[in-house]
């Protein structure tokens, strides 16, 4: 389970591993009472404790709904998906594809990019230049360790799992040979360091995870 966060409006957010969902909900129920609502909600579920307290839960591959409403959420969270994930820095990137959260194929690399310097003049501008050009070739290299590890897989993965630099993951993107990966469905960002192997295998922690929303009753739209 992550760390608990401020939400917008009021309220907790936090990601729940789809395995430990349902012993979560039964703490939710022993802290707050019995359900006292439970319903689908623009493909959310939404539940309301007997003290007030409100639970919005969302998938991260998203649920149809069906009877009865938190066996079927919680039997769609744990569902085993085949996504693609593409995690791209300045100098490094990992890309890798997992089958809910094992990995079945893998590929990290590096390339330099220099740091920042502190000369002026023309000399930075030279730096400036070169710094482009060796980013430009990552983008490259990237792409083309993509194009050979994930494209592949493309017609069987549900989902893109971006992660680093959203700009340079954008570029990634670009590549007319990644068009069938661009065209994925696309989870949100995750947050990662530098793309090492050992991140690519943590990135199933926070790609699985179902979001959550926890609002108490004295938590107002506005509140902490």
């Amino acid at each position: 389970m992550s760390r608990p966060r401020p939400a917008a409006g009021g309220g907790r957010r936090l990601g729940v591993a789809p395995e430990r969902l349902g012993r979560w909900l039964d703490g939710v129920a022993a802290r707050h009472g019995s359900f006292a609502e439970v319903r689908a909600d623009g493909g959310a579920l939404a539940v309301t404790c007997a003290d007030g307290t409100t639970v919005t839960l969302r998938a991260p591959f998203g649920w149809e709904p069906g009877p009865p409403l938190v066996a079927s959420f919680t039997a769609a969270a744990g569902a085993p998906r085949r996504v693609a994930v593409l995690l791209v820095r300045r100098g490094r990137w990992a890309v890798g594809v997992f089958d809910g959260g094992d990995l079945v194929v893998s590929k990290v690399d590096t390339r330099l990019v220099q740091g920042r310097t502190a000369a002026g003049g023309w000399s930075q501008q030279r730096f400036a230049r070169r710094r482009d050009n060796q980013t430009a070739a990552v983008v490259t290299a990237a792409a083309d360790t993509a194009a050979r590890v994930l494209l592949p897989h493309a017609g069987d993965v549900v989902a893109l799992v971006p992660g680093g630099d959203r700009g340079l993951v954008d570029d990634v993107l670009a590549d007319p040979r990644l068009r069938a990966l661009a065209a994925l469905p696309r989870t949100a960002p995750v947050e990662v360091g530098e793309p090492t192997k050992a991140v690519l295998l943590e990135t199933p922690r926070l790609f699985r995870a179902v979001d959550v929303l926890i609002r108490e009753p004295d938590e107002s739209p506005g509140g902490q």
